[in-house]
């Protein structure tokens, strides 16, 4: 039998399944590697850090999720190289995978601009490990904060850090003030949760950076009606487990939570070219490597420009759509279906939720703002979630916290992943 043309794809995010899925139907053989078993749905991965959602709502096991595609190989597996003379892909085991075509989607992590050390102090939220370690972290200050004694360890251990004004530091304070304010004061005796401070650190002159003025203006206020301190146009310049300084202004805190910048996998170290500062690694206008129209690289992971000399944001419908061109023309090369031409992203919109009952919404023709933004933003998350059962379970998670103030995830797990527990000073 002759074989057939055989596509790697590193990575089981957005832009990974979108090529996976689209190949479909297309009489060819895909591998797909990935450190981890499951696909992630990061928009809602601070909602299962916040406590609101449980872990198995907002990820899928990548095996159940392409049962019905015997074309497809996965392998839970993690690379460390690629050549691209010999077409293989290496992995840490020592085994390695040929390819005809190369998609490498491997996303990003946090990047601490160059303060790696800072990362145990102040974790980020990219994986479902890194959304359980905050949750415990938060949630383990409050009951140390219960139990200790010292006036100046409780406000410290009641003063939540949030670096980074994006959309994710923005839900991620809007939901903690939240939980201090209307969640968890009944359930406390010898502190009131009430007095939690709440800040928001960016080093830019406002939140929310990228969406309209009047949005970052609607944005900030609403949060200072949550209790959020919002600091702007200060950069961070020190961290560790006990404090964080913004400037010159040294801050108690035992919580601080990292969502300030990106850093790229190691894509472009594997294949031995020059990385953008973010570590990106710089695509054609067909999301390929120079001299070899073989390997595409897409998602958080490539340098994207678009059509009109823009670079092209790292989000998810970026990846979806980036993914889905792949496929694309790889179908056409094996004479499947019509060469696309180069890739043009469709940006349909930004959404950032604050708090509960309030988001903004930018589609460029019409902006949103408060109730009904957070209704098309709910319905937009909804809508592509995968799965019958994660769509009906995140929306009665929704619906349950939102009618009794309560949420469902609110549990303490054991294991470190490099998050200290709070120290206590033992009530006498």
């Amino acid at each position: 039998m002759e074989r057939k043309h055989h596509v790697v794809v590193v990575g089981g995010g957005f832009g990974g399944l979108a090529c996976v899925r689209d190949l479909k139907h297309k009489d060819v053989e895909i591998t797909l590697i990935d450190s981890r078993n499951h696909h992630l749905f990061q928009p809602l991965l601070y909602q299962v850090a916040t406590s609101i959602l449980p872990t198995s709502d907002i990820a899928w096991p990548l095996r159940h999720l392409l049962r019905d595609r015997p074309e497809v190989n996965t392998l839970m597996a993690e690379v460390n190289g690629v050549d691209p003379q010999a077409k293989t892909v290496s992995l840490a085991d020592g085994d390695s995978v040929s390819y005809d075509t190369l998609v490498l989607a491997t996303g990003a992590r946090h990047s601490y601009f160059g303060h790696d050390d800072w990362e145990t102090a102040a974790p980020g939220l990219k994986t479902l490990e890194d959304a359980t370690a905050i949750r415990r972290r938060m949630l383990s200050a409050f009951e140390a904060a219960e139990r200790t004694s010292d006036p100046e360890e409780r406000k410290a251990l009641l003063t939540f850090a949030v670096v980074g004004a994006g959309p994710t530091g923005v839900e991620l304070v809007g939901i903690i003030a939240e939980l201090a304010q209307r969640v968890l004061p009944r359930e406390f005796r010898s502190i009131d949760t009430r007095d939690a401070r709440v800040l928001l650190l960016e080093a830019g002159p406002r939140v929310l950076a990228a969406f309209p003025e009047d949005l970052s203006a609607y944005t900030e206020h609403a949060l200072t009606e949550l209790g959020v301190e919002v600091r702007a146009g200060t950069a961070v310049t020190a961290c560790d487990e006990e404090s964080i300084t913004i400037g010159d202004e040294c801050i108690p805190s035992r919580t601080a939570i990292w969502a300030a910048g990106v850093k790229a996998s190691r894509a472009a170290q594997w294949l031995g070219l020059e990385a953008d500062r973010a570590g990106r690694t710089p695509v054609g206008p067909e999301l390929t490597v120079e001299d070899h129209p073989e390997i595409f690289v897409i998602g958080d992971t490539a340098s994207v420009r678009n059509t009109d000399g823009k670079p092209v944001p790292g989000v998810a419908p970026a990846a979806k759509q980036q993914g889905e061109y792949v496929a694309r023309l790889v179908a056409s090369r094996l004479g499947k279906g019509r060469n696309p031409g180069p890739f043009v992203y469709k940006h349909k919109g930004s959404l950032a939720t604050i708090g509960r009952k309030a988001a903004v919404a930018d589609f460029g023709w019409i902006k949103l703002r408060g109730t009904l933004a957070w209704w098309v933003w709910g319905v937009a998350h909804i809508y592509f979630l995968i799965g019958t059962r994660n769509r009906v379970a995140v929306v009665w998670s929704w619906f349950w916290s939102h009618t009794t103030g309560q949420n469902s995830a609110r549990l303490i797990t054991q294991g470190k992943q490099g998050i200290a527990v709070p120290k206590v000073t033992q009530v006498e």
